[in-house]
């Protein structure tokens, strides 16, 4: 039996599925890491007719109305969850609306002065009729749906470790690398479950 060599190609091409791995693995550390710390809200329209995406937008303010002040002052994920559960009548209560707390797939986000990755979060889901419209979708806690949006960035995320919060608000284009990095893994996740 000879001795058989691996060919430059097959190195090269060994070397950069590790290096791929490597870096899917530790951004999907990150993004988890990250999650663990947000509530997102989002909210689908019944249709795409434009009666329905007002009808959305109204929707969401509702919802902000409510949630918003019961909020104010929500030092952890965990007390975000119970404020939010401790509403749920109330919410469900605001229309035609299928209201849910659970696990979604986002993908990145860019707002004006941040960027969330690509990920499973915890999402309070809001289902206007048969759910079958466009959706809008944000941050309840932090509060980074209304007004949160206008003050820097690192005020926002003063929740937030600093790490979780270099994650989403970090300088320049280094950030846009690594959400492309976790969209890939998500992608290549979901076709293996």
């Amino acid at each position: 039996m000879k001795d058989q060599k691996l060919r430059p190609w097959e190195i090269a091409l060994f070397i950069a599925l590790c290096v791929f791995f490597c870096a899917g693995m530790w951004a999907q550390d990150a993004q988890e890491d990250l999650a663990n710390g947000l509530v997102r809200l989002h909210v689908i329209a019944d249709s795409d007719s434009p009666a329905a995406q007002a009808e959305k937008l109204q929707m969401r303010d509702k919802v902000l109305d409510v949630l918003s002040p019961a909020l104010a002052g929500c030092a952890s994920r965990e007390d975000a969850v119970d404020i939010i559960h401790d509403h749920q009548a109330e919410l469900e209560a605001l229309g035609d609306v299928s209201v849910s707390l659970g696990e979604e797939y986002y993908p990145t986000r860019d707002y004006s002065t941040f960027s969330l990755p690509a990920g499973r979060y915890l999402s309070l889901r809001v289902t206007m009729g048969a759910g079958e419209g466009r959706n809008w979708w944000c941050v309840v806690f932090p509060p980074l749906c209304t007004e949160a949006l206008a003050q820097p960035a690192e005020d926002v995320f003063s929740e937030l470790s600093q790490d979780q919060a270099g994650t989403v608000t970090q300088d320049g284009t280094g950030y846009v690398i690594r959400f492309r990095i976790l969209e890939w893994w998500g992608k290549l996740a979901e076709l293996f479950s």
